[in-house]
């Protein structure tokens, strides 16, 4: 089944209400530059402007995940998960140049769990982080709970830092600005589930 980015689907809902880019940034508060960023390369710094981006649309979060929705139960087969990277945050690297969905990144691979569970309100994901993950602070509207599969993660929120085993969790409301990165040269991997109301 083809996938589709966040990027392509934010230009499919776009041309399907006749918004251009311009409208967009102005009723999401994104620029054009990172929008255009967003639907041309599929870069995406953090989950806020995709938020954002969904709000200014009307449209859920999940919607610009989501490819064949479906009414009953979601199963996704560890094989789907550990194959299908939905997309990718993390700034720009040394050269200026985006964090590819490659070797060498320097951001975090989402891999969504329920894309296609039609009417969710939470999205759930396996996130790979990278020790070299460059990362800026988010702030979004919701709930997040994080449970640390493999690896030790530092999680900055607010003023305070924190440092999370494999077998720990967190819960915290989204709307403080947060990051979650390596806690040493090792990677980490993250269950990570992101709530936000309509």
């Amino acid at each position: 089944m083809a996938t589709h980015t966040p990027g392509e689907r934010i230009t499919e809902l776009r041309n399907t209400y006749s918004i251009s880019r311009e409208t967009l940034a102005e009723r999401s508060g994104i620029s054009q530059e990172l929008i255009a960023t967003i639907e041309n390369d599929g870069h995406i710094p953090d989950l806020a402007p995709l938020i954002k981006i969904a709000r200014a649309l009307g449209v859920r979060l999940g919607t610009l995940l989501d490819d064949n929705e479906q009414l009953g139960p979601v199963i996704t087969r560890s094989t789907d998960a550990s194959s299908s990277v939905r997309f990718m945050t993390g700034l720009p690297d040394d050269t200026g140049a985006p964090a590819p969905a490659s070797t060498g990144r320097k951001g975090l691979s989402f891999k969504a769990l329920a894309a296609d569970k039609n009417g969710r309100h939470m999205e759930p994901f396996i996130v790979d982080i990278e020790p070299n993950a460059v990362q800026e602070k988010s702030v979004h509207e919701g709930e997040e709970f994080i449970h640390v599969l493999a690896g030790t993660l530092k999680l900055e929120y607010g003023t305070t830092t924190d440092t999370l085993h494999t077998g720990d969790s967190v819960y915290y409301d989204s709307i403080v600005p947060h990051r979650v990165l390596c806690a040493d040269s090792q990677p980490v991997k993250i269950l990570a589930v992101v709530y936000t109301p309509m």
